[in-house]
């Protein structure tokens, strides 16, 4: 419920102030392992890896489908989004 996005937003504010920490992903940061709070949450610390985990190939897969809607949509697609998805492939690989 809403009090568990309490826990991101906590993270969040950790890493404004300097203190929490990220991993870096293709997608942009995540939280590191153990700078979430998940007290009482009854989460293994393997299921919240691979919660945060991005999976490069079915991003791919993704990136893919974005860019055909992209085409679908013609000039009215702004060139700021398809900038966006052409950095996301580069950082796909």
């Amino acid at each position: 419920g809403f009090g568990d996005n309490s826990r991101v937003i906590a993270w969040v504010c950790e890493r404004v102030a300097g203190k929490g920490e990220a991993v870096d992903t293709p997608l942009g940061r995540v939280p590191a392992p153990g700078s979430l709070n998940t007290e009482g949450l009854g989460i293994s610390d393997e299921a919240l890896a691979n919660l945060l985990a991005v999976n490069v190939e079915d991003w791919k897969a993704e990136a893919k489908s974005i860019a055909e809607h992209y085409k679908n949509l013609g000039e009215r697609m702004p060139q700021e989004l398809k900038d966006e998805l052409a950095k996301l492939e580069e950082r796909l690989g």
